[in-house]
């Protein structure tokens, strides 16, 4: 009798827990719970309540965005022409080197051709003229004079414009870049240097002479094409 009744108890018992595992009401409380639980975990480790991969979507936009300005910079400054030869653009030329987006804006890293260049402050006005226009700014200009400016920067596409603007582009320099310095006479400088074979950009003939070591600024020579007799300026190599 004993017996049965303690079989029935624990009957009764197990019921009983079994219908507390599987009461709906305890069922929606414990889901609710763990769906706070879980929002509460994803707003700590991303800083708001959207799941893993929409945060992951949202931490990979202002990289895209930074690239997208440098890029958009990039066009703005492959049409701002060289003060001097309106013909190339100042990326052609190689005078901009780089640019980076830092925490004030826009930095735009230019290289002068030569350090007592004059027209580096115009070159720098434009820049920041055409990369503010274009709604990018603020930006600002920095210099960099090392390593040297040299004509081997200058974009192929950047020859093939001065060459159909009357200019003879510069020949390439060797691969070490190492020219020895001599001393000679300057006859013997001048008579080296007009014996050098500058093509004439006009027809393209090898038969050319040079008429002055400069011509309408520092950087440029003054020949003449002794085939059509026609006057053009030299890109000097340096």
């Amino acid at each position: 009798m004993i017996g049965a009744a303690a079989h029935a108890g624990a009957d009764a018992k197990a019921d009983m827990d079994t219908h507390a595992l599987t009461d709906p009401f305890t069922d929606a409380l414990t889901d609710a719970l763990t769906d706070a639980l879980t929002q509460s975990m994803t707003v700590a480790m991303t800083g708001s309540a959207t799941d893993a991969t929409t945060h992951s979507a949202l931490a990979l936009a202002p990289a895209r965005g930074r690239a997208e300005r440098i890029a958009a910079a990039w066009t703005v400054l492959a049409d701002v022409p060289d003060p001097e030869v309106p013909a190339i653009s100042l990326c052609d030329l190689g005078v901009v080197r780089d640019v980076r987006l830092v925490d004030s804006g826009l930095q735009v890293v230019l290289t002068p051709t030569y350090s007592g260049c004059p027209a580096t402050e115009v070159i720098n006005q434009s820049v920041l003229e055409a990369v503010n226009a274009a709604g990018l700014g603020p930006v600002a200009v920095v210099m960099q004079r090392a390593p040297a400016w040299t004509t081997d920067w200058i974009s192929d596409a950047g020859r093939a414009k001065l060459r159909a603007y009357g200019i003879a582009p510069p020949g390439h320099l060797a691969a070490d870049a190492a020219v020895p310095i001599r001393l000679v006479r300057r006859n013997a400088a001048d008579a080296a240097e007009r014996s050098t074979a500058v093509p004439c950009p006009l027809c393209d003939s090898p038969r050319t002479e040079r008429l002055s070591a400069f011509g309408a600024t520092a950087c440029k020579a003054l020949y003449r094409c002794l085939a059509c007799r026609e006057p053009f300026e030299y890109f000097k190599p340096i």
